[in-house]
């Protein structure tokens, strides 16, 4: 419930921003598709939580779906590479495929979980270096940010990995 609780205040806050700042200006489409994606998040969450009890793996599900929802908002809101139109942010959609593919290949066991989200990390480590290249933006800061939450989640599938190992399970 709390993270339901959670999804609905940060649904409402763009809500708030709007009566405080004519910078803020979302209509209904930007209302439904932040509330799909909160759904989306929320919901995955929920399914790894009736799954597994291991706290460290919901703590790495949810990071993992933090920089997910993070990535995918800033994208479309305001762009990573340049704006939200600069067709370069498109790169962003293959971190995700990386993750997303990783987590299939794995089957969602911790410990190949923890390779996939090393994996992701270097996809955006790459997105990085290749944007630098092309001239297309310099996203050293958010990059980092995005490379550490995906870090952060990988350690934690390691951790619920070694879990499962002293519990004795496969």
């Amino acid at each position: 419930m709390a993270v339901w609780g959670i999804a609905a205040l940060v649904l409402l806050l763009p809500l708030l921003a709007m009566q405080l700042t004519e910078e803020v200006a979302w209509d209904l489409a930007d209302f439904a598709i932040f509330g799909g994606m909160l759904v989306g998040a929320c919901g995955t969450y929920e399914l790894a939580a009736r799954v597994t009890g291991n706290r460290a793996y919901r703590a790495a599900v949810g990071v993992a779906l933090a920089a997910a929802f993070i990535l995918v908002w800033m994208n479309l809101a305001v762009g990573i590479i340049g704006s939200e139109d600069n067709p370069a942010n498109w790169m962003f959609g293959g971190v995700l495929a990386v993750g997303i593919l990783g987590a299939i290949i794995a089957r969602f066991q911790p410990h190949g979980m923890g390779r996939a989200m090393v994996a992701t990390a270097l996809a955006q480590a790459s997105v990085a270096v290749i944007a630098l290249i092309a001239g297309s933006g310099y996203t050293l800061i958010l990059t980092a940010f995005f490379v550490a939450l995906w870090l952060t989640s990988a350690g934690l599938f390691r951790r619920a990995a070694r879990g499962q190992a002293h519990a004795g399970v496969p």
